[in-house]
């Protein structure tokens, strides 16, 4: 049993308590749970995790799914201070942004750093559909980069992206905002990132444009178990290596992928 449920065991009916999910995220110094299935216990459950983890200043719910342009999610503040701007450290990084209006999953820590760790000396790298900067940024500190390029469609998201940029003073991320379809600036990179996987297939010819000989392309999709290997198949029609890396569960036998793609 979790934590959380440990507390509230003696508060929520066992019927309740079946409801209460088993982990929630935490960005910065924000907590951000799903309980729409649990009408009336707001208070409870957010007074609690306030109560029980010091560093949590907000609690905020999940209202509906990511939805719209830019893969936002709807959030209600339920208990602690009212804003949902907060500061998170990630992998070396200082990130400042608005938990509602930029796309920002804490989950994928590990795998951002799993890719700043396969960046080799002087490479130029791509991020596609950057977002608040967090690729570039994470690049830049634990790699040895020549130059890493953002590009963002989001206003919103790439003012944040600018923010950390100055935050974290590194003088090799260039951020551009705008349709990446626009704005990619007009060089070759030996490293493309495309975090965005309801979309990124769709641009995968235009990242193959900009890609050098023997680059690689990192790509983010969602995709069942079950057609995993048929998945990796597909691409290895165009690539001379697909590595695919599970980056954790996006629905029930669903998970967002990684295709690593050398060309």
């Amino acid at each position: 049993m979790s934590l959380l449920k440990d507390k509230l065991k003696s508060k929520l009916s066992k019927k309740d308590l079946e409801k209460m999910p088993s982990s929630f995220d935490v960005v910065g110094d924000i907590a951000i749970i799903e309980i729409r299935h649990l009408k009336g216990k707001d208070k409870l459950i957010a007074d609690t995790i306030l109560d029980n983890l010091s560093n949590i200043k907000v609690v905020a719910k999940k209202v509906g799914e990511h939805k719209g342009k830019y893969r936002l999610q709807k959030l209600k503040i339920i208990g602690g201070e009212k804003r949902k701007e907060t500061l998170h450290k990630e992998s070396g990084v200082l990130l400042k942004l608005d938990v509602e209006k930029c796309y920002f999953s804490e989950r994928l820590s590990s795998e951002r750093l799993r890719i700043a760790k396969l960046v080799k000396l002087k490479e130029r790298v791509l991020v596609m559909f950057s977002g608040i900067g967090v690729y570039c940024l994470v690049i830049a500190r634990n790699s040895k980069v020549k130059e890493i390029y953002g590009v963002e469609a989001n206003p919103v998201a790439h003012k944040y992206a600018l923010d950390n940029l100055k935050l974290n003073k590194f003088e090799n991320i260039f951020l551009y905002k705008g349709d990446v379809r626009k704005v990619i600036p007009k060089m070759k990179f030996d490293r493309i990132i495309m975090p965005y996987p309801k979309e990124a297939p769709k641009f995968l010819e235009l990242a193959l444009k900009y890609i050098k000989n023997n680059g690689t392309i990192h790509l983010y999709t969602f995709e069942h178990e079950e057609k995993f290997e048929e998945l990796r198949k597909c691409y290895l029609k165009k690539f001379k290596s697909v590595k695919l890396n599970k980056c954790g569960a996006y629905a029930p036998r669903v998970d967002r992928v990684c295709l690593d793609l050398k060309l």
